[in-house]
């Protein structure tokens, strides 16, 4: 799911691809697309994008009269931008902005899942707190003066996806916060956050020695900030936006999420979290905690298994009888036909007797026949 520095980096992806170019026309929106209709069009309008937390606006600038027509992204699980070709413009495309070149090529809201949607405005969403990655002193602040909030009763995991302290955070990215502060996820969120402002305040130390110890050893506020910061980082291009579907890189920068070693367990909101070493006391009952385990390739030099089925068999003439083991026939001469002991006894003789040489027919079980008095099409009870 699409989090903070996605949206960042579809905001920068579509100020550098689109920061020359010049679009025209109206606003299309495919037929199943999960927002309004946008009653937008110029003869030449440019595009720019800034995000915040999950959330990302693209603003319509006229270059001539006419007012401006702005638009609020949620990227839901899937959704991301992109700049193609107008006459090949990819499936799930729901909002598409043309330019004025020949050919033309479009800027397209892709969002395979439609859980993204859009709506008309300027305004951020009300409820949202301070960004994490772009007002890191205001969203620090914001937490740690409400921490009286029943926001804050929840344990740190569930906490830390409450868009109204928290903007911006998700899945990947708590489990990663989590695991490099060394804090159980279903620890209290208030025990761990006051201890924090405890020791804000209480500090006696040096700028310089606080530079240090953040840099050093970082809060866990401060990583909700760093871990962001990292993924957004041009220097490790962790995600590429104009190549979506290529994640090797964001893969192996992972230390929690998804890596194999890792327990997880599902919190109040059947969400996953990821983590190392024990949940804390707050951790749902009844739960085992699973660890992800690394799948190993199959052997492509190993022979492939022959399975017969039942067709094959049915069309070779079914499987061919064992013979008769030999034990059978000497039962058979040595005991007379009206005597009943002496059958009694050659049948335990020949079960005393070992029969290494052949294997014993195989012994069919008799299926149950269905009286039809019971009643007719009355499939029996399994």
């Amino acid at each position: 799911m699409p989090e903070c520095p996605e949206l960042h980096l579809a905001g920068r992806y579509i100020n550098e691809a689109c920061g020359g170019l010049v679009f025209e026309g109206g606003v299309e929106r495919s037929a199943v697309g999960r927002g309004p209709e946008v009653p937008f069009s110029s003869e030449a309008y440019r595009v720019e994008a800034v995000s915040r937390g999950k959330e990302l606006r693209l603003t319509l600038a006229p270059l001539g009269p006419g007012p401006s027509q702005a638009l609020v992204f949620r990227f839901g699980m899937s959704g991301s931008f992109r700049l193609c070709e107008a006459a090949n413009l990819p499936r799930h495309a729901h909002l598409r902005f043309f330019t004025r070149e020949k050919p033309p090529r479009a800027l397209c809201f892709v969002d395979p899942r439609r859980f993204g949607t859009w709506r008309l405005g300027e305004a951020w969403q009300p409820d949202r707190g301070p960004c994490v990655l772009l007002e890191y002193p205001a969203f620090r602040e914001n937490v740690l003066t409400n921490l009286e909030d029943k926001a804050f009763d929840k344990p740190i995991c569930e906490a830390l996806l409450n868009q109204k302290y928290f903007n911006g955070i998700g899945n990947y990215l708590r489990a990663e916060i989590l695991f490099r502060a060394k804090t159980p996820p279903f620890e209290k969120a208030r025990t761990v956050l006051e201890a924090l402002k405890h020791r804000e305040q209480n500090s006696s130390l040096t700028l310089s020695k606080k530079l240090k110890l953040k840099r050093d050893n970082p809060d866990l506020l401060e990583l909700c900030h760093m871990v962001p910061m990292e993924v957004v980082s041009s220097e490790k291009k962790l995600i590429d936006p104009s190549d979506a579907d290529n994640y090797a890189a964001f893969k192996d920068w992972l230390q929690c999420y998804l890596v194999p070693g890792m327990s997880s367990l599902r919190d109040r909101n059947n969400r996953t979290i990821w983590f190392q070493g024990e949940p804390g006391p707050m951790a749902p009952k009844g739960q085992t905690s699973r660890k992800k385990h690394a799948h190993l390739k199959a052997d492509p030099e190993a022979p492939t298994p022959t399975v017969t089925t039942r067709a094959s068999k049915r069309r070779s003439g079914g499987a061919e009888k064992p013979p008769k083991p030999a034990v059978k026939e000497e039962e058979e001469k040595a005991v007379p036909d009206g005597s009943r002991k002496g059958r009694a006894r050659g049948r335990k003789k020949a079960a005393a007797a070992p029969t290494l040489s052949e294997p014993e027919a195989p012994v069919r079980a008799k299926r149950k026949q269905t009286s039809a008095r019971r009643g007719r099409g009355t499939a029996p009870v399994v």
